[in-house]
């Protein structure tokens, strides 16, 4: 094998940016990656920080204790 070929400069990947959906350069030269740029950086550290970002959980009733009721 040539070693020209391992050498050659990596293209940019292209990925979809979470907040807008438009292309973003997925490399060193973009500081806001994954992002394409720090206003939609900032618009999802936003989300994040107002809590709009949340994992969906049930919670028992108030009344019902934790737990396996078999195990008490």
């Amino acid at each position: 094998m040539s070693d020209s070929v391992n050498n050659a400069p990596r293209q940019p990947r292209i990925v979809v940016c979470p907040t807008c959906g438009g292309d973003s350069i997925y490399a060193p030269s973009n500081p806001y990656r994954p992002f394409c740029s720090e206003r939609c950086k900032q618009i999802d550290f936003g989300a994040w920080a107002s809590e709009d970002f949340r994992m969906p959980a049930e919670a028992p009733p108030d009344d019902q204790e934790f737990g396996d009721p078999k195990l008490q």
